[in-house]
């Protein structure tokens, strides 16, 4: 329990550390970094290590905790284990916390426990609510688009939990530039406190800036927040001298393939680490650092398996801004 909660007191230097953005044209701010509870916080993680991961993220000013239902394994235990933190550890904070929590993938068996429907939405909510044990959470993002379902409905199902206290605000995710437009449309005519899209984005996957969502989404005040900063460990030291035994790689396999590693992107890596090591940063440290260079992003989702990398990976607010010859460089390696 070495990082367990040295500053937990109701004080403001848990926020010295951190800078918070401005989520879109809303009131609600949202740390530079928050924390992701998709790995590491299901049936088969170790309790005394989240509560040390959440507590040392919440002392140094993360104030946002992002679930979803399905986070896992088994779908629902993130939420579970993160209620029972709520109860023992962060009761008195409640509202110093964002919590958000998402719909949208499979949840249970059956024709009603996937995709966008309303019935899907408002029953996966009030059940994630149950296991939180919260009477609202602060975002509430549908999960993927539904191509099957009238995007009218499921916009509905967002502004009812909205008016019906289950939610402050609203969210997307997996959304591309088009379907955002539609979305924030619907939502707008109907008063709905939208505020955020929630998309993959590093140094290495630039999908967000080619389908145009990153230069729409700044431009018409909608808030962005990142996810799979580091593709997966891709991009720290982990894998520049091969795939450890104890990767994910190895142990997981579903989200970071052994052939994903070639020598191209391992060659990629190597240039990457070299302007790391330029700024005086980690090469994870950089790649963080990258998305926040403007500020057309809100907030960086990291994940973590122990505590001292979520210190490390703050440590990277003393640097976010970049040379016009480092940006140059960097697109060169990974676009050229």
């Amino acid at each position: 329990m070495e990082y367990r909660s040295k500053l937990y007191v109701a004080d403001k230097t848990r926020y010295d550390e951190m800078k918070y953005n401005r989520c879109g044209k809303s009131g609600l701010m949202l740390p530079a970094v928050s924390l992701g509870l998709w790995h590491n916080f299901g049936s088969n993680g170790n309790y005394d290590n989240m509560v040390a991961m959440c507590t040392t993220a919440f002392d140094r000013g993360i104030t946002h905790f992002d679930l979803a239902n399905n986070y896992g394994p088994i779908p629902g235990a993130a939420e579970e284990n993160f209620g029972r933190m709520l109860k023992d550890e962060f009761r008195p904070y409640r509202d110093e916390m964002v919590i958000s929590t998402k719909a949208g993938y499979t949840m249970w068996p059956g024709p009603y426990g996937d995709w966008g429907s309303r019935k899907y939405l408002i029953a996966s909510l009030d059940q994630s609510l149950k296991r939180m044990g919260l009477d609202y959470v602060d975002i509430f993002y549908h999960h993927r688009f539904d191509p099957n379902t009238p995007l009218e409905e499921t916009a509905g199902a967002l502004d009812s939990v909205v008016r019906s206290g289950k939610a402050l605000y609203v969210g997307i995710s997996n959304y591309n530039k088009e379907q955002t437009i539609e979305m924030a449309a619907l939502l707008k005519k109907m008063g709905t406190p939208f505020i955020i899209n929630q998309r993959r984005y590093n140094i290495l996957d630039r999908t967000m800036e080619n389908d145009g969502l990153k230069d729409y989404a700044a431009k018409n005040g909608i808030g962005i927040i990142t996810f799979c900063p580091l593709a997966q460990g891709l991009l720290t030291d982990r894998y520049l001298n091969g795939i450890p035994a104890d990767s994910r790689v190895k142990t997981d396999g579903r989200f970071l393939k052994e052939e994903s590693i070639s020598e191209d992107v391992l060659k990629k890596i190597r240039a990457l680490k070299e302007i790391a090591s330029g700024r005086g940063q980690t090469l994870a440290e950089m790649a963080l650092a990258w998305i926040l260079r403007d500020e057309d992003i809100t907030s960086v989702l990291i994940g973590a398996s122990k505590p001292s990398q979520i210190i490390e990976n703050i440590g990277m607010l003393k640097n976010t801004k970049f040379s016009a010859e480092e940006r140059i460089r960097i697109d060169e390696i990974t676009l050229g």
